[in-house]
């Protein structure tokens, strides 16, 4: 998600340490996974209140970069105030930043934080079966490309968390990029992308390879079968993602069978001032697609 945010709130956490009146216990730099010698980070945000035995995947990522910087941000919109106090346990994975993962490796790594979460539900006391997943922006096309390219878990696997498939309860998703063929009005940019398609970018690579690997990882143009279900918040003012975005996945989500909602917010930006109360609503919608209240 771009650093745009115009909230002003300031939480200071030490690792594995609550603010007083927080909702939240925050343990930073949990090592999942492993990906070409590098490894990966989540922290893990676990309520100081009832918790309702449910966990939610975040994907901490804005414009395909996963500094820490990317979990202030959310903490800043209040994902980890409002989930938590729902009783939410939040896994906030960061996947990898371009220059050194691509966007299909990047999803590889989200997939290992959804196996992660599931390996660990008994430490966390939730339900591996009733995970949800968000993102924004990056973090929600990633987010959508999870869910359109599910994998199975291998119960012969060597690696443990290959025994668990890659599959969630349901997916709110903040103004994702989901057609890099299609991308508003203009003839597609592929050289601003070409971090994420490729490692050194397109330079090099023929214009067939090139288009090939941005629809590899255009979650509209890979939906196949019915997915969990998936709510969608985008502002029509949205100066780098634009509203068509999302009403293409909308349009193959819906043709595939699957319960999708896209909310439009008049006027939001990317993201907008008030987006914690979007957030909250992200967070009702759990209650009923993974709650069921």
């Amino acid at each position: 998600m771009q650093r745009i945010w115009a909230i002003s709130i300031c939480l200071v956490l030490a690792a594995g340490l609550a603010v007083a009146g927080s909702p939240f216990e925050q343990k930073q730099d949990v090592l999942y996974g492993e990906m070409d010698g590098a490894g990966l980070l989540m922290d893990v945000f676990t309520p100081t209140g009832a918790k309702n035995g449910l966990g939610i995947v975040d994907i901490a990522s804005g414009a395909w970069s996963a500094d820490r910087g990317k979990i202030r941000d959310h903490q800043t919109a209040q994902f980890y105030d409002i989930f938590c106090g729902k009783g939410y346990t939040v896994f906030a994975v960061r996947p990898g930043s371009k220059g050194r993962f691509t966007a299909e490796d990047m999803v590889k790594n989200v997939k290992t934080g959804i196996r992660w979460a599931k390996a660990h539900a008994a430490d966390y006391g939730i339900n591996p079966d009733k995970l949800g997943l968000t993102g924004a922006s990056a973090g929600g096309h990633l987010a959508a490309l999870t869910l359109v390219t599910r994998e199975d878990g291998n119960p012969n696997a060597k690696n443990p968390l290959d025994k668990f498939s890659t599959d969630v309860a349901a997916a709110g998703i903040f103004f994702p990029p989901t057609n890099f063929l299609q991308y508003g009005d203009a003839k597609p940019d592929f050289a601003r992308i070409g971090e994420i398609l490729f490692l050194g970018g397109v330079k090099g690579h023929t214009p067939e390879e090139i288009e090939a690997k941005a629809k590899a990882i255009s979650p509209a143009l890979l939906v196949k079968d019915k997915t969990p279900p998936v709510c969608i918040w985008h502002g029509t003012a949205d100066p780098l993602v634009p509203l068509q975005q999302s009403e293409f996945l909308v349009e193959k989500l819906k043709a595939a069978g699957t319960d999708v909602e896209l909310h439009i917010k008049e006027g939001g930006g990317h993201p907008w001032m008030t987006i914690n109360e979007e957030v909250a609503k992200i967070g009702d919608w759990f209650d009923t697609k993974l709650a069921g209240k």
